[in-house]
């Protein structure tokens, strides 16, 4: 599953520990260790809050038990929040679901009508280069409303009737596999593939989503979107509650298995968080496979969004956190390190 990948060794994932009941229905509390400094976390939480422009929701999660949840104005435990681009690794657990069912390999040829013209080299990009975001494929990824924007044109401008359709139908500009290109047009290409790999699209599609994902881990408040064309809009809308998404984390902090139930493919979550080749002059940050890397430090991986949206595992600390908001991209750097020091503070 790993495509062009760069070896290495990924740190253990950790088994839930025993005596600690799996949050399907409620979040099993628990306290802070010892070895956290209250007064320097206290002093952390309130200049999250304070400096970011707008937190709305910060959750910790540790060894499966919720130890600390903040929010602020209007938001609470069943409030949902925006993913952004969450919603890609939502895609990722989905893809999953469908490779484990055995209907799609993701080192064929990705199955999209738009490239299936004799000599289109597009035919020979893969499943796995598409979630591996390295397809070769045009796409301007771009939020500024002043720029030339594919995002923007796709879901908001010509291409918001069929998403897919407007990033499938982009040149290739690089030949597939050799360059690395955050795009969320990709993510959609693939939606549009799972929708095609299980007949279902729109509200049938989503069923799907709530049978085989969200109900197993209890996750009540997931609302996905959808373009007209029935395609799940997963490279950026899927409204979750910040406590949903840790228990998402969870479903992947634990490697696909919830409660003695594999919901993933072995080795779906190692594919994940294995680094993906990065040309050199990339400045986001390791990626993997439409999950990002190191945010919480060396093996941690997570589920990062536009404005300030995070889910960040850390597998050496059992540990999950959860942040939403809306801060504004000049401060995209300051609330990533944010996110990284509240990791920090629950390291002996």
């Amino acid at each position: 599953m790993s495509g062009k990948a760069q070896a290495g060794t990924l740190p253990p994932l950790p088994s839930q520990p025993a005596g600690v009941p799996w949050p399907t229905s409620d979040w099993p509390g628990g306290e802070l260790p010892g070895s956290v400094d209250r007064e320097r976390l206290e002093a952390h939480l309130e200049r999250g809050f304070r400096d970011f422009d707008e937190t709305h929701a910060v959750v910790v999660v540790q060894g499966g038990r919720l130890l600390l949840e903040r929010y602020g104005p209007e938001h609470g435990p069943d409030v949902t929040c925006q993913s952004w681009s969450k919603a890609k690794s939502l895609t990722h657990a989905l893809v999953g679901i469908v490779v484990g069912d055995g209907r799609l390999d993701i080192s064929d040829p990705a199955p999209v009508a738009e490239w299936r013209t004799p000599q289109d080299p597009r035919g020979a990009i893969t499943t796995d280069q598409l979630l591996r975001m390295s397809s070769g494929l045009k796409f301007d990824e771009v939020y500024e409303v002043d720029k030339p924007s594919d995002t923007i044109e796709m879901m908001w401008g010509s291409g918001k009737d069929s998403v897919a359709h407007y990033a499938a139908d982009q040149p290739l500009i690089h030949p597939p596999g050799t360059v690395f290109s955050y795009s969320s047009g990709t993510t959609n290409i693939i939606c549009r593939i799972l929708a095609d790999m299980t007949g279902l699209r729109g509200e049938a599609f989503g069923g799907f989503m709530r049978e085989r994902l969200f109900e197993p881990l209890g996750m009540k408040t997931p609302i996905p979107r959808f373009d007209p064309a029935g395609t799940f809009i997963g490279s950026s809308f899927c409204f979750t509650s910040a406590r949903d998404f840790a228990r998402f984390g969870l479903l992947y902090l634990r490697d696909g298995v919830w409660d003695g139930q594999r919901l993933l493919p072995q080795g779906w979550v190692d594919y994940a968080r294995t680094p993906t080749f990065q040309q050199p002059g990339v400045t986001d940050g390791r990626y993997g496979a439409h999950w990002w890397l190191d945010l919480g430090g060396p093996g941690s991986f997570s589920a990062n969004g536009h404005e300030g949206q995070f889910t960040v595992l850390v597998p050496d600390l059992d540990l999950i956190v959860v942040r939403h908001g809306r801060t504004s991209t000049d401060k995209k750097d300051a609330v990533k390190a944010w996110v990284g020091d509240l990791v920090s503070l629950f390291r002996t």
